[in-house]
């Protein structure tokens, strides 16, 4: 399962994420998405459980949790893909 990490303060990194998340099963991958010209974070990131129970798990307990002194968002990530097309504005005649 894929789940999103937001609000994220400059301090966390890659291995923290992944200490965070070991504590409630296997990690197979995290991600923080930073700024291309600057390379900083963004302030969210990604996580990839095998486990769906164990996601599950992660995600109640992270949600709302303070750390690096903000309080994380920790939810099941969007698959995106799945948006409506956009309808012209364009009147016809």
């Amino acid at each position: 399962m894929n789940i999103y990490i937001g609000n994220m303060g400059p301090g966390i990194t890659v291995d923290i994420l992944k200490e965070m998340f070991d504590a409630f099963g296997e990690v197979a991958s995290c991600k923080i998405i930073t700024d291309r010209r600057s390379g900083q974070s963004k302030g969210f990131g990604f996580v990839e459980m095998p486990s769906n129970s164990e996601a599950d798990q992660a995600i109640k307990n992270l949600n709302g949790k303070f750390i690096d002194g903000q309080n994380i968002k920790v939810n099941h990530a969007d698959p995106g893909g799945k948006r409506k097309k956009r309808r012209s504005r364009r009147r016809r005649y």
